[in-house]
């Protein structure tokens, strides 16, 4: 199934629910640098529909990280909201001067993440996706090359069972700077390291990831 947003309800401070949407991308461009920091302003404020706003803008972001970790639609779809209801609880903590909103969501998703996988400390299951990592092959191939290249939705199900072979560490590494594009200087604030630990952390995933696709080959 291939992976959609969540549907998570979120009031606003004093406002009634809201309806589910599918969620957008968020464009990584400083008129979306200011649209984040005027909706937690706005939802600071109390304004009913900053809360919806907010939650559409950045909802497929949060599922993807989610989905990419789990490997599972519905654990993602959980946790999604969950992280949805800590930002909800927490916004106020926010620092716009310490960083982007979008690297403090990142940062906020990735330790519910690993609290999570401490909790459960089990194979992930994993399911087909047809949209998430079909481009994950391409970008791993930079930093270690494999032979050949698999396609479809047969190759996104290989690269996702690969993408749970590898530590948490790796896994989130990988995901944060091929999949999500972060930049390495927020990479490290979010996993609170050095940029130089992230790089060595991103080259062992690469090549681990490279292995575990090797293993996993089929006839396309």
């Amino acid at each position: 199934m291939a992976a959609t947003a969540t549907n998570a309800m979120f009031p606003a401070p004093g406002a009634a629910a809201v309806s589910p949407w599918p969620g957008a991308a968020v464009s990584r461009t400083g008129k979306a640098l200011d649209q984040d920091s005027s909706l937690v302003e706005r939802c600071l404020r109390g304004e009913e529909t900053a809360w919806e706003d907010l939650v559409k803008v950045h909802t497929r972001r949060v599922f993807g990280i989610c989905y990419r970790f789990t490997g599972s639609d519905s654990e993602a779809q959980d946790l999604t909201q969950e992280v949805f209801l800590r930002v909800f609880r927490s916004l106020k903590t926010f620092r716009s001067g310490e960083g982007s909103f979008v690297v403090w969501l990142t940062r906020l998703s990735r330790n519910l993440l690993i609290d999570h996988y401490r909790r459960t400390r089990q194979d992930r299951a994993t399911d087909s996706i047809e949209e998430q990592l079909p481009v994950l092959e391409e970008k791993t191939a930079m930093g270690a090359r494999t032979d050949g290249l698999l396609a479809g939705r047969e190759a996104s199900e290989v690269l996702q069972t690969a993408l749970q072979k590898l530590s948490p560490e790796l896994r989130e590494t990988v995901i944060l700077r091929d999949l999500e594009e972060m930049e390495y200087r927020e990479i490290a604030r979010v996993l609170n390291v050095p940029e130089g630990t992230v790089k060595s952390r991103l080259n062992r995933g690469r090549a681990e990831l490279a292995r575990a696709l090797r293993k996993q080959r089929v006839s396309v």
